[in-house]
């Protein structure tokens, strides 16, 4: 029976009737099939594993380092990007606009005295808050060149920020200078970052608060403020008042100054004119001097003398006779007349004589 059933087997057939042996058949097939299953499962796995790993994304934001086997390249188009799996590793930078504070908390908004107090050029205390705005330049170097870039940054700023504030006096990291002071802190943190070349870059810093550390400095200080602010104001009234003062007494001083050229031109023609009838009246003086000193002292006497009359006393000293100015002047004025007919009749009288 036994060959028989050897004899069926080799030729493809089984005994009926050999339930052990088709049993252990039938377990053999069963087990066989498992672990087909099986491999096919852990085979699926494994590709996908292999599948996934070896694909990445970048966004619009976002640059990436390809590291093969040490050797580091950015990849700096977004999209989709593949890679060999366990060979090649990929890190991703954000390369967006970033910040952080200093001097506060961004959470709570608590000021945070060990990095905000500080030390001014006058010996003042006072806390001063700053944000740090800041981007990835190069991915490589912020990914290689330090382990955590964003930290050298914020010790670099602080550094930077006591250096400067320390130059300052405090009324102007109060007040005024809080532009100069940003700017002269920019200046001073790029080139402490070109100088350690660590992919990272400063975009902007602001000065968010300054304060004096105590209340009571605080109310001294808001005291010097409002004084200041006075200053300010009666400074602002007085430009003001000269500026309305100052063309007032501009235009009077031209007032004056147009009347006395005319005064200057009036007195001018006036001793013109003087010198003019002088020069007129000595040629006629020359001409006869008794006659026009004799006139110049009558027309002396009407202007001096309008209302007064004269006495004259007669030549023998016996009489004496009142007369008015005018009868004065006008006998005077005829005895220069007839004085002159005479002198006329005369000489006509001579002249006849001497054609005889």
């Amino acid at each position: 029976m036994f060959t028989d059933s050897f004899r069926n087997r080799k030729n493809g057939f089984e005994t009926m009737g050999s339930s052990t042996d088709g049993g252990k058949n039938s377990r053999s097939s069963g087990n066989g099939a498992a672990f087909k299953i099986a491999a096919l499962i852990i085979g699926v796995i494994i590709i996908a594993f292999l599948a996934f790993n070896s694909a990445y994304q970048i966004r619009e934001q976002e640059e990436a380092v390809l590291i093969t086997l040490g050797k580091a390249q950015a990849v700096t188009d977004p999209g989709l990007h593949f890679k060999i799996p366990f060979i090649q590793q990929v890190r991703k930078v954000n390369t967006t606009i970033q910040g952080f504070a200093i001097g506060y908390s961004t959470d709570s908004n608590e000021t945070q005295e060990a990095e905000s107090l500080m030390i001014t050029s006058d010996y003042n205390f006072v806390n001063v808050d700053f944000f740090v705005e800041y981007r990835f330049s190069d991915p490589v170097k912020a990914v290689f060149a330090s382990r955590d870039p964003v930290d050298i940054l914020r010790n670099i700023s602080q550094s930077c920020i006591r250096t400067v504030i320390g130059s300052y006096p405090v009324d102007d990291v109060l007040t005024t200078g809080k532009n100069e002071i940003q700017s002269a802190i920019k200046e001073m943190i790029i080139e402490r970052l070109e100088e350690q070349d660590i992919g990272i870059q400063l975009v902007n810093i602001t000065i968010q608060d300054s304060e004096p550390p105590t209340a009571e400095v605080m109310e001294a200080f808001k005291a010097v403020e409002t004084a200041k602010q006075g200053k300010e104001t009666a400074l602002n009234n007085a430009n003001k008042y000269r500026n309305e003062q100052i063309p007032q007494a501009q235009a009077r001083a031209d007032g004056i100054i147009k009347d006395a050229e005319a005064q200057k031109t009036e007195r001018i023609n006036e001793a013109a004119a003087q010198v003019a009838r002088f020069n007129a009246m000595y040629e006629e003086y020359i001409k006869n001097p008794a006659v026009t000193k004799q006139r110049m002292f009558y027309e002396t006497m009407e202007e001096v003398l309008p209302d007064l009359k004269v006495i004259i006393e007669s030549p023998n000293g016996d009489l004496q006779t009142i007369y008015p100015l005018e009868s004065f002047a006008s006998f005077s004025a005829d005895t220069q007349t007839d004085q002159t007919q005479s002198s006329s009749q005369t000489a006509a009288q001579s002249a006849g004589s001497t054609n005889e």
